[in-house]
């Protein structure tokens, strides 16, 4: 076990830099978004539509790492805002999909800058710099999705 992370001092936990990077980021998001109209979270959701739509209440909730009661207001807020659609699948009436509609669809193109003006945020950092953190970041949670 890791000397540092033993101690109940606030600098030595590992869990701190964390969720304070964790909280800065997705500040650094919170104008780009507001532009669209979306919080981070529903970001996320959409960007996994963008990737693949129609997809599956869980399959959406476990990329995300979200369970229902988190993601299912979220939902209802992108389905208000008239970007997704809920349908229940025909092969499966339990299963209920998410779709883009026309306008979830069109905000894809005034999203797409996102990602460049958050580099411009962390310009000090070397571009195999950010990628070495989201390796380490992304073993990170594999670790952690396993317990």
């Amino acid at each position: 076990m890791s000397q540092v992370l033993a101690t109940l001092r606030l600098e030595d936990q590992l869990c701190f830099p964390l969720y304070a990077a964790s909280r800065m980021i997705i500040q650094a998001y919170r104008d780009p978004l507001e532009s669209l109209g979306l919080t981070y979270p529903q970001y996320l959701v959409m960007m996994t539509l963008w990737e693949r739509d129609g997809q599956a209440v869980n399959e959406i909730g476990k990329k995300l790492f979200l369970d229902s009661g988190t993601l299912t207001p979220l939902l209802k807020r992108l389905e208000a805002n008239s970007l997704i659609k809920r349908v229940r699948s025909e092969a499966d009436e339990r299963r209920v999909e998410i779709e883009l509609t026309f306008q979830g669809k069109s905000l894809k193109s005034k999203a797409e800058g996102i990602p460049g003006k958050i580099l411009e945020t962390l310009n000090s950092w070397e571009s195999q710099e950010l990628d070495s953190l989201k390796v380490e970041l992304d073993k990170l949670i594999a670790t952690l999705n396993q317990t």
